[in-house]
């Protein structure tokens, strides 16, 4: 646990020695740092209704502290995930174009729609849809480092994590997480769930296709694109 809030929050939480199972270790608690996360920017949310900001003004305002919880990671990968998928060339160019660290026009497209959804989701949902939409994004790493995925390059963060993470492991976090839905509305909690669970598995399966598995940057694109998805079907009314 403390290496996951050291690698997905700004916490000043140090560890020292980093293996491959001290990272799968990580990785399978995260989606409590997204719990931890949910909670912040709920109560956050809280306040500035109670202050009568504006909506819109209130979900950009927490989406952009969570970016500063958060380093920015995930928005990184996004934008470097997209940039890698839409650029043409075998998957050595595409990589090579997410290294770069420039965000490009596909890049900047994906950062402009996933912040904009966030930030006009998140006021019009009710606080325990905010919870399960950043838990699930962070269970979203646990489903791209399941035994069978493999990692694009051999070094760098997705080579350490990749394969760490048994399927029934997968597998349980999501049941909770459906359970947990349905706790916040009957259909639209387990639906968001299973919804965020099949655009993830899509993205790996065509990042394996387009890189030949996964990297750091696409569990930054698979975390927010599950977060996403779940708060856009539970704003649904």
């Amino acid at each position: 646990m403390r290496l996951a809030l050291s690698w997905l929050t700004v916490l000043p939480v140090h560890v020292a020695d980093v293996d491959a199972r001290s990272a799968g270790r990580a990785v399978l608690c995260s989606p409590l740092v997204g719990t931890l996360l949910g909670l912040v920017a709920a109560a956050a949310l809280q306040g500035l209704a109670a202050l009568h900001a504006p909506p819109l003004l209130a979900g950009f305002l927490v989406v952009g502290g969570l970016a500063l919880a958060t380093r920015g990671m995930h928005l990184d990968g996004l934008a470097d995930t997209a940039d890698g998928l839409g650029c043409y060339g075998p998957p050595e160019r595409a990589l090579e174009v997410m290294k770069q660290g420039g965000a490009g026009p596909f890049g900047v497209v994906a950062l402009i729609v996933v912040l904009g959804g966030q930030a006009a989701t998140l006021p019009e949902v009710p606080w325990p849809a905010v919870v399960l939409a950043l838990t699930t994004g962070r269970a979203a790493f646990v489903l791209c480092c399941s035994k069978g995925v493999p990692a694009a390059r051999p070094t760098g963060l997705g080579a350490l994590v990749a394969g760490t993470q048994s399927r029934p492991t997968a597998l349980a976090w999501w049941l909770v997480l459906a359970a947990a839905g349905y706790l916040v509305h009957p259909w639209h909690g387990p639906v968001a769930v299973a919804l965020a669970a099949a655009l993830v598995l899509l993205l790996i399966r065509h990042t394996r296709r387009r890189f030949g598995g996964i990297t750091g940057d696409v569990l930054g694109a698979a975390c927010e694109t599950a977060s996403l998805t779940v708060l856009a079907v539970c704003s649904l009314s």
